[in-house]
C-alpha cells in the first residue's frame, strides 16, 4: 500500500469535487457474455461462480483506480484487492465472506470453498475482520433474476470507498449466455472510463 500525494495527483480536483457530495458513488449496469466461460467451467468441473468471481477480481487488480481507497482523508493505493462477497445459505439468509486474491485460480477456488462451508455452518452476517477491510471489492450475486438497474443500501456516516460489483442471473440471448453486472464506485476515485476498462478486461478474461 502506498499513499498518493494528492497535490500532484491528476485526479485532485475530481476527488475534491465529488468527495463533498452526500452520495459520491455512481452506478453502471452492463452485460457480460458468459458463453465461453460457462462452457469451460462445465468442461473442467469447476464452479462457474468461482470462475467469474476470480476473473472479475483479476480484472479489478489490473486497474489502478479500482485499487484506490480513502483512509483517514488520505488516498491510498493497495497492491492487491480481495473479494468480500455475500454468500447465501439454505435457510434464505446470507453472510459476508473474505477471499484473498491469488494470481492462480486453484488457491482462490480453495479459499472460496472454505468460506462457503464456513458460511453454511454459521448464522448471522459474519461481520468479522475480513468483512470490514478496505482492500476489498464488495461482491454480491443475485442469481434469481436478471436486472437492468440496481442500487445499494448505504450509510452516509460510515466511511466507505470500496467499489461494489453485483452479478445477476445468466440468461440466453440469441444463443449466447449473458449475465448482467452492476458496478458502483466512488466518483472521486473512479470514472466511467475506468469502468469501461474493467468491463473490457473482464470480458477478455471470460473469453479465454
Amino acid at each position: 500500500m502506498k499513499i498518493i500525494d494528492i497535490n500532484t495527483w491528476k485526479r485532485k480536483e475530481h476527488f475534491e469535487f465529488f468527495s463533498k457530495f452526500d452520495e459520491p458513488f455512481f452506478g453502471i449496469v452492463s452485460e457480460i457474455d458468459c458463453t465461453i466461460a460457462s462452457q469451460k467451467a462445465k468442461e473442467k468441473g469447476v464452479s462457474f461462480f468461482a470462475s467469474y468471481l476470480y476473473k472479475s477480481l483479476k480484472a479489478v487488480n489490473a486497474i489502478e483506480e479500482f485499487r484506490c481507497r480513502i483512509l483517514d482523508d488520505k488516498i491510498v493505493i493497495y497492491d492487491s484487492i480481495h473479494a468480500s462477497a455475500t454468500l447465501a445459505r439454505e435457510d434464505e439468509t446470507f453472510a459476508f465472506s473474505f477471499v484473498q486474491f491469488s494470481e492462480d485460480f486453484n488457491p482462490f477456488e480453495k479459499a472460496l470453498k472454505k468460506e462457503i462451508e464456513e458460511v453454511q455452518n454459521s448464522s448471522g452476517l459474519r461481520l468479522n475482520e475480513g468483512a470490514i477491510r478496505h482492500d476489498v471489492i464488495h461482491y454480491s450475486s443475485i442469481p434469481w433474476f436478471k436486472f437492468t438497474g440496481l442500487s445499494h443500501a448505504r450509510s452516509f456516516t460510515l466511511p466507505d470507498s470500496s467499489p461494489k460489483i453485483t452479478f445477476g442471473k445468466m440468461y440466453t440471448k440469441e444463443d449466447r449466455k449473458i449475465m448482467p453486472v452492476s458496478i458502483n464506485a466512488h466518483h472521486g476515485l473512479v470514472d466511467g472510463f475506468h469502468v469501461a476498462k474493467f468491463l473490457e478486461l473482464f470480458q477478455k478474461l471470460m473469453n479465454e
